[in-house]
């Protein structure tokens, strides 16, 4: 059992900046943290797990019998971990590419010491048998000293180079011209080898430049998480479940007359809403595999939301859902997230997987955490770095959506930007 203490927060950003170097001395701990997104159905600023009193891990196929047992058994919080590659075990598809990271295809994590920050309070909740070390944890946290290192040069490889990109996007086009789909979500790798660096500095960049609303910062064993995601992929609100895909990219501009031109043209894009109005479609049709009926309702349709480097069009859908849902229901009906896969989404999975040179991985899989109440939120893992210690294994993958209206080239110029502040902060300019 868990009891909970809060304490006061004076300065929440001062606050947070020791708390996050105390927790990274950490040997495992996972970070959750939301920034600019108050309006968007967020249940806390942040949410951090520290040690593991319990896991279950998945290499191969996953037995969602057995991942239902363990959720419904341990009847705590979970942190989450769910690689795309999840996806063989709810269809009948393969991923033979290449995958230097080596992170496990799914991981469920009953934490030691769990804490959550909301505006100025701090919760612990902490086990019965550890209640004793919230005051010396909140007094160590209050002392730690916050540190400043420096980030080497880091000269990314893509794993695929332009010309074999264009090949392989001309193909995938060829797939949406016979009909065999409309939309597939094409996705490419950019890696270092040999890499060492201070992951904390790596995350504190990252979170300063995109100031993301799904950010991610975690240490499993030798894999690390930096991620400054912007996208859900599904939450849970008492019966309510939400999913809010995004679609449609465009950059920021420093001149604010500039930068609302640029927003308004994405809002009118015809191409963007075709894309973003697709995966609407495919995630209604997922959604209503569990829902209540005629629940299913879409919120917000091609609605711009403006983050630090670029503007995002998001849709948000959402149904209701019956108390004896499992947990299995939900990820075989709506796993993975059609904004990562595409339309009709078996053929464009299994299609993806034929023109990618990259395994994904955790990238365009999920991080996110359960509570006792079994509510949930997810996010979607883009605009990340993921990162192997044992190997000294640096990657970070970039995608965008293929149509019939696609131009290969502005298509490669939006991954691109996509992956613009993780080669910054490592010295890449472009």
């Amino acid at each position: 059992m868990r009891q909970h203490i809060q304490r006061k927060i004076t300065d929440t950003s001062d606050f947070k900046e020791k708390l996050f170097h105390w927790v990274s001395q950490s040997s495992s701990f996972t970070i959750l943290e939301g920034q600019q997104m108050g309006t968007i159905h967020h249940q806390y600023d942040c949410i951090i797990g520290i040690g593991e009193l319990s896991s279950l891990i998945f290499q191969g196929q996953v037995d969602f019998n057995q991942l239902d047992h363990y959720h419904q058994k341990t009847n705590d919080w979970l942190l989450t971990y769910i690689s795309y590659d999840v996806k063989n075990s709810i269809e009948n598809l393969k991923s033979q590419n290449s995958d230097d990271l080596k992170f496990p295809l799914l991981k469920f994590i009953q934490p030691r010491k769990l804490l959550c920050l909301k505006n100025n309070l701090l919760s612990f909740h902490y086990l019965n048998d550890d209640i004793q070390d919230v005051e010396k944890d909140f007094n160590d946290i209050n002392k730690t000293l916050v540190e400043e290192s420096s980030l080497p040069k880091v000269d990314f490889i893509n794993r695929m180079s332009k010309k074999e990109y264009f090949e392989n996007a001309s193909q995938l086009l060829n797939h949406i011209q016979r009909g065999d789909i409309y939309e597939v979500n094409f996705c490419q790798e950019f890696y270092a080898n040999d890499i060492s660096f201070d992951c904390l500095q790596a995350y504190k960049s990252l979170r300063e430049i995109s100031k993301a609303p799904f950010s991610v910062f975690s240490k499993l064993d030798s894999h690390y998480v930096i991620s400054a995601s912007p996208e859900r992929y599904i939450s849970k609100s008492g019966s309510t479940l939400i999913s809010q895909p995004i679609k449609g990219t465009a950059r920021r501009d420093l001149d604010p007359n500039t930068d609302h031109e640029i927003k308004i043209k994405l809002q009118n894009d015809p191409k963007e809403r075709a894309e973003n109005i697709m995966i609407v479609d495919l995630v209604r049709n997922d959604l209503s595999k569990i829902a209540k009926r005629k629940s299913v309702t879409v919120q917000e349709l091609c609605e711009i939301y403006s983050f630090e480097q670029v503007h995002q069009m998001i849709s948000t859908i959402t149904c209701e859902v019956s108390d004896n849902l499992k947990l299995s229901d939900i990820l075989k009906a709506s796993f993975p997230m059609g904004s990562m896969t595409g339309a009709p989404k078996y053929k464009a999975m299994e299609l993806a997987e034929k023109y990618e040179t990259t395994k994904r991985g955790l990238y365009s899989g999920s991080v996110g955490y359960i509570t006792p109440d079994f509510d949930f939120d997810f996010n979607v893992v883009i605009r990340s770095l993921l990162y192997n210690v044992d190997n000294q294994y640096l990657s970070y993958m970039v995608g965008g959506a293929l149509t019939s209206k696609s131009v290969i080239e502005k298509e490669y110029e939006e991954c691109e930007l996509k992956g613009r502040a993780m080669r910054k902060i490592f010295g890449q300019s472009s």
